[in-house]
């Protein structure tokens, strides 16, 4: 039972954190970015995890490229990918060692090891992002994307800038609410990590930190109430089907 919470947790967050690519309005920069992470579904689906992590590493070397996006939300849900990721390996393939590319070989500490590594990354990028976006007015947003997009895009025409510009300040302020419950995910997911390092307090703490950034974090909690052998609560079919509100 508690493999199976793990892994609606993992495809959770995955399925929450996606990239939408919007051609005709998003950011020029990062639409080889967009595409490519459009394919990271179908690598996951089959276990294709050398697909996914060359994947992730590409799409992070675009992001990474434009100063903007350094540090960006985008980033950190890379970095969380990439826990996920080292964490289903370790799950599912609970055996002495796995080979990742035909060469080396993995024991599961070892992937737990590394998915610990990109959580507290992903944490750290998170929490930044939080820390230097969450209290900006819009105002203040739109000045911020102006200034990086206006130097860049020069061939482009007044209009199109303008809905470049638009586009990005909408994904921040809609990122002001979400990146919490990113957060959120990272933190549960680091709990998973603890509790299969036999970490006990530590994934308690972690899961408790989860719920607190956002309390309908179901994976949180039932991952919680698994350790403490408390039941696990059910989601209804309201909440299955429609999202929760986005109270800020």
């Amino acid at each position: 039972m508690f493999v199976m919470g793990v892994l609606v947790l993992i495809g959770f967050g995955i399925a929450q954190l996606f990239y939408t690519y919007e051609n005709s309005t998003v950011d020029p920069r990062i639409i080889e970015a967009r595409q490519l992470y459009s394919k990271y579904d179908s690598y996951a689906e089959v276990n294709n995890f050398n697909a996914v992590l060359g994947l992730l590493d590409s799409v992070e070397h675009i992001y990474n490229s434009i100063d903007f996006y350094k540090n960006s939300f985008e980033v950190g849900v890379l970095y969380n990918n990439r826990a996920a990721t080292y964490l289903t390996m370790a799950i599912h393939f609970d055996t002495n060692s796995l080979s990742l590319d035909g060469v080396y070989t993995l024991a599961k500490d070892t992937l737990l090891n590394l998915s610990e590594k990109m959580a507290l990354q992903s944490i750290q990028i998170y929490s930044t992002w939080i820390s230097n976006y969450s209290n900006k007015s819009e105002s203040e947003l739109k000045d911020l994307v102006h200034s990086s997009f206006a130097p860049d895009f020069n061939q482009y025409s007044a209009k199109k800038i303008k809905r470049f510009e638009g586009k990005k300040i909408e994904e921040l302020l809609e990122s002001q609410l979400e990146t919490p419950r990113r957060l959120s995910v990272a933190y549960t997911n680091l709990g998973i990590i603890k509790r299969h390092q036999e970490k006990y307090d530590e994934a308690i703490k972690y899961y408790e930190q989860a719920i607190k950034l956002w309390d309908q974090n179901l994976a949180a909690e039932n991952n919680l109430n698994m350790l403490l052998s408390r039941p696990l609560k059910k989601q209804n079919m309201l909440e299955k089907f429609l999202p929760p509100k986005k109270n800020k």
